[in-house]
């Protein structure tokens, strides 16, 4: 089976079970007050497996679904590695990697919560970016926008709201996790950056 259908399937189960048992939830949702007091360090982890409704739930899994696919094929063919294992292992890093800043900024903050594996998702979608920035992504499924440019407007857009920090939205995984897409690739095999620029500029 392919590994982006098991990791829905298993984020699908475990978020489901929260739905039924708040506790759960309360117990496993990100909170950087409780993980660096309490040493709670899993909420790194597993609160990318929790999600705070279905439809939170559906958009995540539909977008992850969606790119996944993409994101192996594109590994298989440039990275020396088992594609399968290495987006296992790209997607589980993405979601600690992607709330590393709010542990910071929120570390202060005990009321702060957080849930979903939206950081991890942003990563896929700018893995694909990364590999084909002209490749165009229809935005809300209906406006073709090229995914360079629907990436930067995500970016700057992630940014601001951020800053605002207004509404329970987590922006900031949304765009740590974009930069993650970016660079995961590009680490393993440096190559990609020149080819990306190659594309990029059309050369």
């Amino acid at each position: 089976m392919n590994i982006v259908v098991i990791i829905i399937l298993v984020i699908g189960a475990i978020s489901m079970a929260g739905f039924s048992q708040p506790e759960l939830m309360e117990k496993y949702q990100f909170n950087a007050w409780r993980i660096l007091k309490n040493k709670e360090y899993i909420r790194l982890l597993s609160h990318g497996f929790f999600h705070g409704s279905w439809m939170h739930l559906f958009i995540n899994m539909f977008v992850l679904y969606s790119f996944g696919k993409a994101v192996i094929h594109y590994f298989s063919h440039s990275i020396a590695m088992n594609s399968n294992l290495l987006f296992l292992i790209f997607f589980i890093s993405a979601i600690i990697i992607s709330s590393l800043y709010s542990l910071s900024k929120e570390k202060n903050n005990p009321y702060y919560n957080a849930l979903g594996a939206s950081g991890a998702v942003s990563a896929v979608v700018f893995a694909t970016i990364f590999y084909a920035p002209y490749q165009p992504i229809y935005l809300f499924a209906i406006i073709k926008i090229p995914g360079i440019i629907l990436g930067v407007v995500f970016l700057v857009y992630s940014r601001i709201m951020a800053q605002k920090n207004n509404d329970n939205i987590g922006h900031d995984a949304h765009f740590w996790g974009a930069v993650y897409g970016f660079i995961f690739p590009a680490v393993l095999n440096t190559d990609l950056i020149a080819v990306f620029f190659k594309k990029l500029l059309f050369l």
